[in-house]
């Protein structure tokens, strides 16, 4: 958990292996199997809150899992998500939040958007502050998309992803999150863009992979008030405990996927 662990990260040839971690235990089998990066996700609003969506995780329920996952591991770099609200009106308001969270173990932050984010990422960056730009489908703007859809189809869509892509790098991101695109856009952002991108649902060819802990276990069912039958995994997931015979062996076939880029396949990908 250094900034010298993050950039040296960065810099490196090998691909990528990041993993959604939201607790101590977890964390300490996440590094001892070779994860790279732990993202605490606000995802934990649907996963261990039971949530339809992100929108109601708040700035302590983020300060409180990142505590509990920079104390489970020693030299694995961490990210964390910027709940929504805590970033996108005020750039002074998504600084103080976002050294809240560097307190609480957080190596970098993850902020969601193009346009005016790039603005503020740009000033996070400028104080000090690693980011890492989510693009693609942001789960923060689900609403706005009317549920979880592909972005980046239309002509349009990606010309605008790539922009908003081209412009995170250019002021100096750590990262760019490609969530729900289609391979080839990108495969493009990847080949534009200096700062090594991440893929969810975004094809093989980003320099590195996230997957949420839960879905590579194959034990995420969906929202707690509803049937787990009528649940159905999104398209990028792989349960890879099935194939294993140990939560640690899941992810260790996780990383070694990863780095031999061969995860995600064809069928993981839109």
């Amino acid at each position: 958990m250094s900034q010298e662990n993050l950039q040296r990260l960065i810099a490196g040839d090998e691909n990528i292996a990041m993993l959604t971690c939201y607790d101590s235990t977890f964390a300490k089998v996440s590094e001892a199997a070779g994860v790279d990066l732990l993202l605490v996700g606000d995802s934990l609003g649907m996963v261990l809150q039971g949530a339809e969506n992100t929108l109601n995780v708040t700035m302590q329920d983020m300060e409180y899992h990142t505590k509990s996952v920079a104390a489970g591991c020693k030299d694995c770099c961490i990210m964390t998500d910027m709940p929504a609200g805590s970033y996108e009106k005020e750039k002074e308001t998504a600084l103080l939040n976002a050294k809240k969270l560097m307190a609480a173990g957080a190596d970098i932050v993850k902020i969601e958007g193009g346009g005016e984010m790039v603005k503020t990422a740009q000033y996070l960056i400028e104080h000090g502050v690693p980011v890492c730009a989510h693009l693609g489908f942001t789960p923060q703007s689900v609403n706005q998309f009317g549920g979880y859809r592909i972005q980046g189809k239309t002509d349009q869509s990606a010309k605008s992803i790539l922009q908003d892509a081209i412009a995170m790098s250019a002021v100096g991101v750590s990262f760019v999150l490609l969530e729900m695109v289609p391979a080839v856009l990108a495969k493009t952002i990847t080949t534009s863009i200096s700062a090594p991108t991440i893929g969810i649902g975004a094809g093989v060819d980003c320099k590195g992979q996230v997957l949420v802990l839960q879905d590579l276990l194959g034990i995420y069912t969906g929202v707690a008030n509803k049937a787990p039958q009528d649940f159905k995994s999104p398209r990028f997931t792989k349960n890879f405990l099935a194939e294993q015979g140990s939560i640690q062996g899941a992810i260790e076939a996780y990383v070694a996927a990863v780095k031999n880029k061969t995860f995600p396949a064809p069928e993981h990908s839109y």
